[in-house]
């Protein structure tokens, strides 16, 4: 009877050995995920280059776990502001773009794509990154703030005014915001003047055109009169 009562002890422990996963039981967490982890106190600590080691650790590991929270999104978009960071802007660059193949809609894998075409010196194209992110989400102030900043670096400062605005519509005590649209007013200012002077002077030489067509035209007109009257 108690032989019987021990092997059935014996069967009941390996039945519930077997039941447990053998990462989960030995760490707690997946290797993707403890990297990962390490990689943000990394960051935390300013040091971007081991960083940038850790996850390119976790992207080695299997990614299923991470895949099915924001985890991997978050992987992507922090490795590539880390490099960014470190002034590798080609490869943040390429880490962002393979991020938003899997993330396409994440307004903040594109504005870290926007702040990467923007230390680069590529302000156009950051806008038009910028301006992916607040087309996801029209609430996101950040993104409209940025978007202004690329605008007037790109020389689009009468742009860059509606973007500050929108951004103040979503916050109106924003000091970013204001700062950049009194930025803005100040960069429109000039060329709104030049502007309004080249005009100016395209009517006066259009009316001076038509000035001259129509006293040469009044001069004929003239002639003939005394033309005819000799006749």
């Amino acid at each position: 009877m108690e032989s019987r009562y021990f092997l059935t002890v014996v069967a009941l422990v390996l039945v519930a050995a077997l039941a447990i996963p053998p990462v989960a039981a030995a760490t707690g967490a997946d290797p993707a995920t403890e990297y990962f982890n390490m990689a943000q106190v990394a960051i935390g600590n300013g040091d971007y280059s081991r960083a940038v080691e850790l996850f390119d650790k976790a992207l080695a590991e299997n990614t299923t776990l991470i895949s099915q929270g924001d985890t991997l999104m978050y992987l992507y978009k922090d490795k590539a502001a880390a490099l960014a960071d470190m002034g590798k802007y080609d490869d943040a660059l390429t880490t962002v773009n393979a991020g938003l193949v899997q993330f396409k809609n994440s307004t903040g894998m594109w504005n870290n794509k926007g702040y990467i075409l923007f230390r680069m010196g590529r302000y156009n194209e950051a806008v038009d990154a910028y301006s992916q992110a607040v087309t996801i989400d029209p609430a996101y102030e950040k993104g409209w703030i940025n978007t202004g900043d690329a605008l007037v670096k790109a020389g689009r400062a009468g742009e860059a005014i509606e973007a500050y605005n929108k951004a103040l519509s979503l916050d109106p005590e924003s000091s970013s915001a204001k700062e950049g649209l009194a930025t803005a007013h100040k960069e429109a200012g000039p060329g709104s003047m030049l502007i309004i002077l080249v005009v100016i002077v395209i009517v006066a030489a259009g009316a001076a055109v038509w000035y001259v067509k129509f006293r040469n035209t009044d001069a004929r007109d003239t002639g003939s009169k005394k033309s005819g009257k000799k006749e």
